[in-house]
This record gives structure tokens, sequence and C-alpha cells, in this order.
């Protein structure tokens, strides 16, 4: 669907409803989702739950919106242009809280669902000569696109590396994956920021490429430093190797909890449909992406969701038998 469509139907929704990213007219329900980048997991994830909802609720259309990412999908959610977001934990966190790029503006995001974990993920190539977090000084780097989470994490990760983003880069740009690859294929940028689901198929591009060595760069290391400010929503984690065309040794990294999100407003019904059929036809999102395997029931925990659980969703998630604690 085209993007002047999906604005048409936020539009809709906002003119029809005083609920946010819903729209009902002649019996039908239009739901907007708010996903992110081409090149990233939720997009794939976001186009298989729209057809999911919208081929198991009777009147539901659901459509995708292709945005930065998480920020600017709690910007969204907090403006009514959409009603359900994907989002990685830190930024809805911030969402709540009014801090960062939501100062003084906070949104009501309440966690539906915690689905997978996503993968700070440093992208450079054998060629560049960096090796470590230090090497990145002087270099040409993109730390995400505007409004992603991608963006925020990196300034967190480089500020944890005691590197400076204003001063310390020959160049910094705000690329998405794909436009990040693009960039160290045609010699224009030495490394990249993402953060995502594994495999990427940006990262997949890179490695696949002809002549060119893939290397994710290790920063577990700073994880302790990072959470000491930014408190316990990231982790250590590994990203085996092999997990792209050409990468040889395990990655250290850092990683952080993605949800399914919506407003505080919306209606208890709703929120139990929605998760009632994205439940009963889970395996749909593992066919588009393997991060779709990661949605499971020991992954709803109160401590991973970050932000308040909506009421209706705590309520499915203790009958499906989930601990939450």
């Amino acid at each position: 669907m085209t993007g002047p469509t999906r604005r048409t139907l936020i539009a809709t929704g906002a003119a029809a409803l005083a609920l946010p990213g819903l729209a009902r007219a002649q019996g039908s329900t239009q739901l907007a989702i708010a996903t992110g980048t081409t090149g990233g997991v939720y997009y794939p994830l976001g186009g298989a739950l729209a057809n999911i909802l919208s081929r198991n609720i009777p009147g539901m259309s659901a459509t995708v919106e292709v945005t930065g990412g998480s920020i600017a999908n709690n910007q969204l959610l907090g403006a009514g242009r959409v009603g359900l977001i994907f989002s990685q934990v830190d930024a809805s966190v911030d969402a709540v809280r009014g801090e960062d790029r939501f100062r003084g503006r906070p949104v009501k995001v309440r966690a539906i669902a915690v689905l997978y974990t996503n993968r700070m993920q440093v992208v450079t190539t054998a060629a560049s000569g960096i090796r470590t977090m230090a090497d990145l000084k002087g270099k040409r780097v993109s730390t995400g696109a505007p409004g992603s989470a991608t963006e925020i994490m990196a300034f967190r990760l480089i500020e944890g590396a005691g590197l400076d983003r204003e001063k310390d880069f020959r160049a910094r740009e705000r690329l998405s994956p794909a436009e990040s690859t693009n960039a160290i294929k045609d010699g224009k940028l030495d490394a990249y920021f993402f953060v995502s689901g594994v495999p990427t198929s940006a990262v997949t591009d890179l490695g696949a490429s002809p002549g060119v060595q893939l290397r994710l760069i290790d920063h577990a290391e700073y994880v302790p430093k990072i959470t000491e400010k930014h408190g316990p929503v990231y982790f250590p984690e590994v990203i085996p190797a092999g997990t792209y065309p050409g990468q040889t040794t395990d990655n250290q990294q850092m990683s952080v909890a993605n949800i399914l999100a919506v407003l505080d407003t919306m209606p208890d019904a709703m929120v139990r449909q929605i998760l009632e059929t994205t439940w009963a036809n889970r395996a749909d999102l593992a066919t588009v992406h393997a991060e779709g395997r990661n949605f499971t029931l020991d992954k709803q925990k109160t401590a991973a969701a970050g932000v308040p659980w909506h009421p209706a969703a705590e309520a499915f998630w203790k009958a499906q038998g989930a601990t939450l604690a």
C-alpha cells in the first residue's frame, strides 16, 4: 500500500473516532500499525500481523506504516496517528517518563505483548580496519535513521565507549540500514549502527556482497556503564558466528526487548481481540522472519515489557499461563 493511502487511512481514523489510530465506517474497523524501515524486522512482521488481523477479525482492515522506527512510532501513537506500534522497550520507557526525545510530551504507552530481542549491531568490514569501538574514532559512521531507536541506543553506546558523537567521527550520517549497506559498498561509509532482530536483510546483503568480509564489533563490555545511567533495559547477548555470511566469530553485543504497544485508551475488548487472534496465528509470523518464532509465552514478563501492561493484555497473558513476574 502506498504512503498516501496509508496516510489517508490514518487521517480518516483521526476524524472518525476519538480513539487514536482507529477508524470505523459502515461496520468496518481500520487499524494503522507503525513498524519501521523496510530493511529491518518490524516491517515484515508488521505486514504479517496486518494480514493476520485483517483475515481473522471480521470487518477489520489493518495497514502498515513505514516509519523511522521506535521513537517515531511512540510519537505517532501519542499524536493519535496510529493505533498499534512495534517498539523497543527503551524508547517506550522514555515516552512514558517524558524523557529524552519525549521531554515535556509523555505518552501513555501500554504494552500488550513482548515479542523478541533486538540486538545492537555495529557493522563494518575487514577493509575498514575497525576492530574495536575505539577504532571508530575518525571514521565515517551512520547512527541510524532519524526517529529510530537505533539512533538513541547508538548514542548511548557511543557515550558508554567514551566517544563523542559530535567530535570524534569524520562524518556522522543518519541512514537506514539498507542505505548504510549501500554506502559501505560505494566506499562512502566505514561503519554503521543498527538495532534489530537477527538476521536482518541489510546486514545479510552486506555480508553476501562479493569481495566484502563482514565484521561485527564487540561492545557488550559497555553494558554495565550504560545501564548504570539509563536503567536495566539493556543486557548482554551473543550473535553466534555464522548468523550472517562471512561472520566468522561470535559477536558480544548489547540487546533490548521489543514490544507491541497501544495507548491506555484502547478498549479492553479490542486489545483482547488483537491478542487472541495474533496468538492463535503466531506461526504466521515465523513464516516471514525467523524472529517470529521467539514470540513465546515465557517472554511475557513485566520486567521485559518495561512499561505498564494494558489491563486487558495483563489479564490475557495470565489466562494463558504466563507468570509475568
